[in-house]
């Protein structure tokens, strides 16, 4: 079989200076072959294990494989956006239900971003503040919305940037996989053009690097140090929170 058009991808995740472990998870499914390609094209997933939920770590890494084995076992779902929310769907039923036979008493939760590439396509999914950029022409775009509570009071109008900088809920996400029967999943499409990036990340990212850093860093080095870099730069400020970044090409 002939190889599949390639998707250059450079995921990275790391602890940093706070916590003393990483409740991140990043995970991809890259296609064997054309066929594979035309069927279920390449997914990428970051997931960040909810604060202050027991084992978020173990969430993260649960919701994403599971994720995964649910898209891959709906190849026969041609709206691919529809199939990734419905996979997440499915791996939120999943958490839950492990959740439920483990320990009734426990909580474990997470966010998630995803993107799949199809084509020219790109299906980007999310449910809680993990982030799905779009860079393009020198210009980065935040495609995906905060599902938290300082973003839903930003877009009200009842606190200014400047307050949701500092706002001291900030950490409060409003939907996350494993905290309800059907959380509110957001999916976005987007037509890819020759240059384009896309650029995924958890929130212990963007607490300490700004989007006009993001637009500047992600094609200041070779794509690999890129993600180092970004990390490295968001330690140096306190790397209070696990980091992730994945940059897509």
């Amino acid at each position: 079989m002939s190889a599949p058009r390639l998707i250059h991808a450079f995921l990275r995740t790391d602890t940093g200076r706070v916590r003393t472990h990483n409740e991140d998870f990043v995970t991809f499914r890259e296609p064997a072959d054309t066929a594979d390609e035309a069927q279920n094209g390449w997914l990428y997933i970051v997931a960040d294990g909810v604060g202050g939920a027991d084992a978020g770590e173990i969430a993260s890494q649960f919701a994403s494989e599971r994720t995964l084995f649910h898209y891959l076992d709906s190849a026969d779902n041609p709206n691919w956006g529809e199939r990734l929310v419905d996979a997440m769907q499915a791996a939120n039923t999943d958490l839950r239900q492990m959740v439920a036979e483990r320990d009734g008493n426990s909580r474990m939760a997470t966010t998630m971003v995803a993107v799949v590439f199809q084509g020219k396509n790109a299906y980007i999914a999310n449910v809680g503040d993990s982030r799905g950029y779009l860079w393009r022409d020198g210009r980065i775009q935040q495609i995906t919305k905060d599902q938290s509570l300082v973003a839903k009071l930003l877009e009200e109008g009842a606190i200014t940037a400047e307050e949701a900088e500092y706002h001291p809920r900030r950490n409060v996400i409003l939907y996350s996989l494993g905290s309800e029967r059907s959380p509110k999943i957001d999916l976005f499409e987007k037509t890819m053009q020759p240059g384009d990036i896309v650029f995924l990340c958890s929130d212990g990212l963007i607490r300490h690097v700004s989007d006009d850093e993001l637009a500047h860093m992600i094609i200041a080095a070779e794509p690999a140090q890129a993600t180092q870099n970004l990390i490295e730069l968001a330690n140096s400020r306190g790397g209070q929170d696990n980091i992730s970044a994945a940059i897509l090409l």
